[in-house]
């Protein structure tokens, strides 16, 4: 459900996602003052909650996590992250293919290089980045850099895994 849910307010325009966001008391950073695109996300969260009734704590992060993510994020969340990033219509590059299939390897690195990707991407745009993605590449990288080590941790690491548990 969060699926669909997480793009809720994505055509709202500028000024609608601001007022939205200030009425409901949200932070709003320089980087998304400049940029209210970014309050997109938490915007559906909010729209998902009031129009649909949605309750769901871990679905609600998902939909408010979709686009920056957030430092440890709960699996739902890693996936709506990472699908909305990777799904087919962004193209079919070597380096997106690489990133789907690590998908089904491990979620923590998944993040991690999906994030850097985006990063990547928004230097080669000469934009803003927002601290948000940059705090979500450092937590899954260590995260990832830990789970690749000899003593793995005991917790599901991969889409199908967190799939299975959902």
């Amino acid at each position: 459900m969060a699926g669909l849910m997480h793009d809720l307010a994505k055509y709202f325009s500028p000024q609608s996602l601001l007022e939205i966001s200030k009425s409901e008391g949200l932070e709003i950073d320089p980087v998304a003052a400049v940029c209210p695109q970014l309050l997109h996300a938490d915007v559906s969260a909010i729209v998902a909650k009031q129009e649909f009734g949605i309750e769901y704590a871990e679905i609600l992060a998902g939909i408010t996590n979709d686009t920056l993510g957030c430092p440890a994020m709960n699996q739902l969340s890693c996936v709506i992250f990472l699908a909305d990033t990777l799904e087919p219509g962004r193209g079919k590059t070597p380096e997106l293919e690489h990133l789907r299939q690590l998908t089904q390897k491990n979620l923590y690195q998944a993040v991690w290089l999906t994030s850097d990707y985006i990063i990547k991407h928004l230097l080669g745009l000469h934009t803003l980045i927002h601290a948000q993605i940059i705090l979500t590449r450092n937590w899954f990288m260590e995260k990832a850099k830990i789970q690749l080590a000899p003593q793995k941790m005991k917790q599901p690491r991969n889409l199908q895994d967190t799939i299975n548990i959902i």
